[in-house]
């Protein structure tokens, strides 16, 4: 063989070789790209557009090394699989976005993340849960728990949303969705929250309640919104709170009503929490205690409350302030259990009745009654019993009033004297038997005082009587009954001169 042809062989073997090579080269990576996504370890970490770090298949798969390659030549390399990628560099701060392939088939999704300079880029496949709420760029094994997250936070029935520190919405979950579709009949916008104070001073918000901006049916709907801001994101939670507003309503007006008819009212009234401060009072109270109507708005303990009071000479001024302090733990023990009940006199002639009565929840109440009135009637009419009793008690004639029942209510001196009776100091009732009884013993033989019995018990329209009696003594007796008026009689006996027995029945003008 000349060497002319010895060159055109070995020409012809390299050139063999290399279209080989470039051949079995190009066998390799072919697969690799067009069966990325069978494998998800393609993840990228971006310093600026530069490039970081990447996952050693995303390395071997698509050539790209850290230090030495951008955002370009990333883009370059997933264009075929993700069109308009390189756009998604310019993107908005602190959000992930989430890009679905091109090609009919391919069940991944590329994540992109950005946190201020950091970019992180990830190939996922797609899950049951929607591609925009898959979990971006993180690690295959936290996968399960971010879609319980996910799917917990999806499912809520409670607004949650999320603001950049310019108060933009950049997340929100469903219930936010249908909240806001709910008030303004549209789409959510970021640019305006649902509800919009919150957008303007976000990081100085804890709790506050607000209502929507729009009526339903005449009414508004309330909610607690929670902000706590991390890093330079806000979260917002919104909780539907109309059960509770309206139970407050419903409090208000009760006790407003309660306010509205204690106020009617002329007995004192004074409620104390179970801390012993005065929570609810009439104002019957101040005119009763003298005590400021700012005094008792400033809600005082119930110790303060009496000190005003006895400073005020309000009531029964105590021996000493040791003792004092002593008798009102003794009244609020009381008062707890029940069992306070006093009745005060104060130095200007007033009567004060005051009462003590535990209330729920550990709660005391105290009723002050002003009784001047009522125990001024009562001793003026004791003052008359006695002028009456006084005077009865000068008649000569001996008398004994019984009840409709036949019960001693009154007798005088005379009859006392006569009888040697005292029913007032009997231990119990005396009736008109007892007193028939005590009289035939003293009686000659043979008395007989049924018909007066009967007189005293009969029942209807009646006449009075007249008889004659004789004592053992031999002294006589003129007996009288005469009727009163609620169907009780009077007995009279006067000391007559001796003479023949007789009875018969006479006038009440006679008698």
């Amino acid at each position: 063989m000349l060497p002319l042809d010895w060159a055109v062989a070995g020409l012809s073997a390299c050139i063999s070789a290399l279209v080989a090579l470039w051949w079995l080269t190009k066998g390799v990576a072919a697969p690799a790209i067009n069966h990325i996504e069978d494998d998800c370890d393609i993840a990228f970490v971006f310093h600026g557009s530069a490039l970081h770090h990447a996952s050693n298949f995303a390395e071997q798969a698509l050539g790209l090394s850290a230090g030495r390659d951008d955002w370009t030549s990333m883009a370059q390399a997933l264009e075929p699989r993700f069109p308009d990628l390189e756009t998604y560099m310019s993107g908005p701060p602190n959000q992930s976005v989430a890009l679905e392939a091109g090609a009919n088939g391919d069940r991944c999704d590329l994540w992109i993340t950005r946190n201020g300079d950091v970019t992180h880029a990830q190939v996922q496949r797609q899950t049951a849960i929607p591609a925009r709420t898959s979990p971006p760029g993180l690690p295959r094994a936290k996968d399960d728990e971010l879609r319980h997250l996910r799917l917990a936070s999806e499912t809520s029935p409670h607004p949650v949303w999320q603001t950049e520190a310019t108060g933009h919405v950049v997340w929100h979950n469903e219930a936010y969705d249908r909240l806001y579709r709910s008030i303004f009949g549209d789409a959510p916008k970021p640019d305006h929250p649902v509800f919009q104070p919150f957008a303007e001073q976000p990081q100085t918000l804890s709790t506050r309640r607000v209502s929507t901006p729009s009526e339903h049916d005449g009414e508004r709907d309330w909610y607690d919104v929670r902000a706590r801001t991390v890093g330079g994101t806000t979260v917002f939670h919104a909780a539907n709170i109309n059960p509770v507003v309206e139970a407050e309503i419903a409090q208000r007006n009760f006790v407003q009503t309660l306010a509205k008819t204690f106020a009617q009212l002329s007995i004192g009234l004074a409620i104390f929490d179970r801390n012993r401060q005065l929570v609810l009072f009439n104002p019957a109270l101040i005119d009763l205690t003298d005590l400021p109507a700012d005094f008792l708005s400033a809600r005082p303990t119930l110790t303060a409350f009496f000190d005003w009071m006895r400073e005020n000479r309000r009531m029964p001024e105590p021996k000493n302030y040791t003792h004092w302090r002593q008798e009102i733990a003794e009244v609020i023990a009381a008062a707890a259990d029940g069992r306070y009940q006093d009745t005060w006199t104060l130095e200007t002639g007033q009567t004060y009745k005051v009462k003590g009565r535990p209330h729920p929840d550990g709660a005391i109440a105290f009723l002050i009654e002003d009784i001047t009135a009522e125990m001024s009637v009562t001793r003026n009419f004791r003052a008359e019993l006695e002028i009456g009793q006084s005077l009865i008690d000068t008649l000569e004639d001996a008398l004994v009033v019984f009840s409709a029942t036949g019960i001693v209510t009154f007798c005088n001196a005379a009859y006392r004297r006569l009888w040697g009776l005292d029913p007032d100091n009997s231990f119990a009732d005396v009736t008109i038997q007892d007193s028939l009884r005590d009289w035939q013993k003293q009686c000659a033989p043979g008395t007989d005082m049924t018909t007066i019995g009967h007189c005293v018990m009969s029942v209807g329209d009646r006449d009075a009587f007249h008889t004659s009696v004789r004592r053992s003594d031999g002294c006589s007796l003129e007996c009288h009954v005469i009727p009163l008026a609620a169907a009780a009689s009077m007995v009279r006996f006067q000391v007559g001169a001796p003479g023949s027995r007789h009875q018969r029945p006479v006038s009440a003008t006679e008698a």
